[in-house]
């Protein structure tokens, strides 16, 4: 089992305002020479995806329905590759290993899907699906990576970090704010443990994020709009 926990410190943290915009164009993508793990692809890679969160915690079913926004990121996340972090300041990614979509837009599919599963909701889909929605969920993905604290050798830790915001709708009114934060220490640093670990550390976000959005109350709720 993966000890998946909320970060106590901000050691290994990717300050996005060195690794936005046009500084982004500087950081490479392969790691040549630091093993197999970490070189730059030169075969077919292999693609992954993660699983949407279960055991929804037990509540008060809603009476509202929600459009989940796909999630802001940066450059260096707002892609397919899988990001490692081996310092507080460099991104790079793994070789022969990829996300099978663009990481938010797989972490949009996952958190309605994780809504679905609560059981605790009218109706949750993307803006294209032409919901009237009560609220409007949009987020910022701010940590999807592996971070390699001890160096490149060691296991890593996975960290994820989401800040979600809850707007009322029609008033286009931020009722709810909120970041979760999680990481997890992994025992082994071959790519199938890593992705267990992704898995697992977003599993445990998301199911954070549904339980804390479902709580929240609608306050046009018997009201004519």
């Amino acid at each position: 089992m993966i000890d998946v926990r909320v970060p106590t410190t901000r050691r290994g943290l990717l300050r996005r305002a060195s690794l936005t915009g046009a500084s982004m164009a500087g950081i490479a993508v392969s790691l040549g020479g630091c093993g197999s793990l970490f070189r730059a692809a030169t075969s077919t890679p292999r693609l992954f995806t993660l699983t949407s969160a279960k055991d929804i915690g037990p509540g008060v079913n809603t009476q509202w329905q929600l459009v989940v926004e796909e999630p802001l990121a940066s450059r260096a996340i707002d892609t397919d590759f899988i990001a490692l972090m081996p310092s507080s300041t460099e991104v790079k990614y793994f070789d022969s290993a990829r996300w099978a979509e663009r990481a938010p837009r797989m972490v949009q599919t996952l958190l309605v899907e994780s809504f679905e599963n609560s059981n605790r909701i009218v109706a949750v889909g993307r803006q294209a699906v032409g919901l009237r929605a009560d609220f409007q969920l949009t987020s910022e993905l701010r940590e999807f990576q592996a971070e390699y604290r001890d160096g490149l050798r060691s296991p890593p830790v996975i960290r994820v970090r989401l800040s979600a915001k809850m707007i009322l709708q029609p008033q286009q009114i931020i009722v709810a704010s909120q970041s979760f934060d999680r990481e997890a220490q992994l025992d082994a640093n071959d790519i199938d443990t890593i992705i267990r670990g992704f898995d697992s550390v977003l599993g445990a976000t998301m199911k954070a994020v549904v339980e804390w959005a479902l709580s929240q109350r609608n306050p046009n709720e018997g009201k004519l709009l």
